[in-house]
């Protein structure tokens, strides 16, 4: 089947992707149809949903009230909510942007001990997505990035355990630090020393190959050969190389493994299916079911592998 036709009967986050990344459209074709992210689709119901204080679902990291008890995780307050919005490439120089960000930075409090959300909180993966999002829609976020710069483990990655005094980095957690980092670059410029914590991030999972344990090459998790959406916090083969592939690394033998399990997900008809959904509650299904082909995963890997067959110049 041809497959981009087939991403381009899907959602404006789909289409403007797939126009911008695998259809070689004209800059203001790209323009428009993102534009549309807004007030159609997803992004849509996404944004009517945001409460008269900023939060979604009453919460930053948690539901308002949430006791816990539920299967999975609930992915609806606004931690989540913010990462999937910038995910789908809500336009941050939107006047619907600009008005839930300017609602979250002034109303949205981390339950861990109040914090105003975009000061972020003390977990570098928590830390690390608000860095993302708070760089993406134009907050300024220095603060929880000098936190995040000091808090690198010995072995050059990051872990959520590491306020209980844990001294090994985690794959999840890296992902997490690694792509707000690249958002805060790209916003800001960056400095040498985001610079040189993000060669020191990657280098932690190129060791491993992207999914394997170093010390004995074992997969490190087998999760990690899922491809999930949204995915969160969660580390996966395709998120890393989707990573990579952003931020306009060459691509290297360490990502070879990861490279050849991307290709061999392909299906007979061009698409790659949704292996995995995390659970826990949502606002709604963006993708469903598991096993069926996913538009998110199939315009993520061809990216990925237009990239690493070098047949385009990585996106800015």
């Amino acid at each position: 089947m041809d497959v981009v036709r087939w991403l381009l009967d899907g959602d404006p986050a789909i289409r403007w992707q797939t126009l911008r990344d695998l259809a070689d459209s004209a800059p203001e074709d790209v323009a428009a149809e993102r534009a549309r992210v807004a007030h159609e689709g997803w992004g849509a119901r996404l944004l009517a949903i945001e409460g008269s204080d900023g939060l979604w679902d009453g919460g930053a990291c948690f539901p308002a009230g949430y006791t816990g008890g539920e299967p999975g995780q609930p992915w609806t307050p606004t931690m989540h909510t913010l990462q999937t919005l910038q995910i789908l490439g809500l336009d941050p120089a939107s006047g619907a942007a600009r008005r839930a960000v300017a609602l979250v930075a002034e109303h949205g409090r981390w339950e861990h001990a109040g914090q105003r959300y975009f000061d972020g909180e003390v977990e570098p993966c928590i830390n690390g997505r608000t860095i993302e999002t708070g760089a993406y829609f134009g907050v300024d976020v220095g603060r929880i990035v000098e936190r995040v710069l000091a808090e690198r483990q010995p072995d050059g990655g990051w872990n959520c355990e590491a306020e209980n005094g844990s001294v090994r980095s985690s794959f999840d957690t890296t992902i997490d630090v690694l792509d707000g980092l690249l958002e805060y670059e790209r916003a800001t410029g960056g400095s040498e020393a985001v610079r040189e914590a993000r060669r020191s991030g990657e280098e932690y999972l190129l060791e491993r190959n992207l999914f394997r344990r170093r010390s004995t090459g074992e997969v490190a998790n087998p999760a990690y050969l899922d491809f999930a959406f949204p995915y969160y916090w969660h580390f996966d083969v395709l998120r890393a190389l989707d990573y990579f592939r952003h931020a306009g690394a060459a691509p290297g033998e360490r990502m070879a493994d990861a490279i050849e399990l991307v290709r061999s997900k392909q299906q007979p008809d061009g698409r790659w299916l949704l292996d995995r959904i995390h659970p826990g509650r949502v606002h709604f299904d963006i993708e469903a079911p598991v096993g069926a082909p996913s538009r998110w995963n199939s315009l993520r890997a061809l990216r990925v592998l237009d990239w690493w067959d070098g047949a385009r110049v990585p996106v800015n």
